[in-house]
């Protein structure tokens, strides 16, 4: 596989969560042609936590990489004009640039975002949205993807943006097997809500993930509200209302969601026709699968599987990344 290069860009005040997500995420591994190093503008780093950290790289990494991602920092200060130059000509070369939380107000500061979709932390999305009048600010969002310019909401969502970023570029498979290692959800919508009233899901008997991850196991069966309330043990209202509030969606959704991601899968891993794609994803016709397809992904089953399908065997990121989808907000 074609080494495709990584560059953590860490600020003075990096949050440490942050810059955990696309450290661990882009890892060397031997499934992914991933080469990640950690840089900054000088060699030791203060973070938000009281504690500093040593970076391998500078700017000059920073320059020479494929993918950069600036993890959130704070404060939000005057950033240095070296930062500022580096992410412009980052962008003007054509370099994938991504921030996670905070970051943004770097990327917005190189005027990267400028006439672009973006997103940040919900709590610094007024003074963001103030401070850069220039950016179309999405602000009930997980991620936004604007091609080669992405931008998360805050912390966690850093998660699904890298997850992404790895289905975007090695597909389904690998995205869920890093994610599987990170104990995450394998995939969340960017257009879902980043701020949701029970924000961090129900612990013990009270949770609703055995319900979900009974679910995952009968995708090619006939799954209502009814049958997942059942087996909840609660009435179809109160499944609904605490489903929403652990996950920020609804249970028929994120069922489509998880179905999609199951057909992504049989699509790289099998040679199925499109109608057993379709019935063991739940989507029951190869018609069905079409159309979720296209309005999930902006693209058709048969040229993602051309793109991802297992039969192909040149360079990954040379060719891997799927039909462009448009932007994900």
């Amino acid at each position: 596989m074609t080494v495709h290069r990584v560059a953590v860009l860490a600020l003075d005040g990096v949050t440490p969560l942050d810059l955990a997500i696309p450290t661990q995420i882009f890892t060397t591994r031997p499934e992914t042609p991933y080469e990640m190093t950690l840089c900054a503008l000088d060699a030791k780093v203060a973070t938000s936590a009281g504690f500093a950290l040593v970076a391998d790289g500078d700017l000059e990494q920073v320059r020479a990489a494929d993918t950069v991602v600036v993890p959130g920092f704070e404060p939000i200060l005057q950033l240095p004009d070296a930062v500022l130059d580096t992410l412009a000509g980052a962008r003007d070369r054509g370099t994938r640039v991504v921030s996670i939380c905070t970051g943004a107000f770097a990327l917005a500061a190189a005027g990267v975002l400028d006439g672009l979709h973006a997103t940040t932390h919900w709590k610094h999305i007024d003074e963001f949205e103030r401070g850069f009048p220039a950016v179309e600010v999405d602000r009930d969002v997980l991620y936004v993807d604007e091609g080669d310019v992405l931008t998360s909401a805050g912390v966690c969502c850093g998660i699904d943006l890298c997850l992404h970023l790895v289905r975007r570029d090695l597909g389904a498979v690998v995205a869920n097997e890093i994610a599987r290692g990170l104990v995450a959800a394998p995939h969340r919508d960017g257009g879902q809500a980043q701020y949701v009233p029970a924000p961090v899901a129900v612990a013990g008997e009270a949770s609703l993930s055995g319900t979900r991850g009974w679910a995952l196991h009968r995708l090619g069966e006939p799954l209502t509200l009814r049958v997942l309330a059942r087996h909840a043990g609660l009435s179809q209202r109160t499944f609904m209302r605490r489903f929403t509030e652990e996950t920020g969606t609804t249970p028929l959704q994120w069922l489509l969601n998880a179905r999609i991601g199951r057909a992504r899968e049989l699509l790289e891993t099998t040679d199925h026709p499109m109608d057993r794609v379709a019935r063991d994803c739940g989507l029951g016709t190869a018609a069905n699968l079409r159309l979720h397809f296209r309005r999930a992904l902006g693209t058709t089953p048969t040229a993602y599987r051309r793109t991802f399908g297992r039969s192909v065997t040149c360079d990954v990121l040379g060719r891997s990344r799927a039909p462009e989808q448009g932007p994900v907000r």
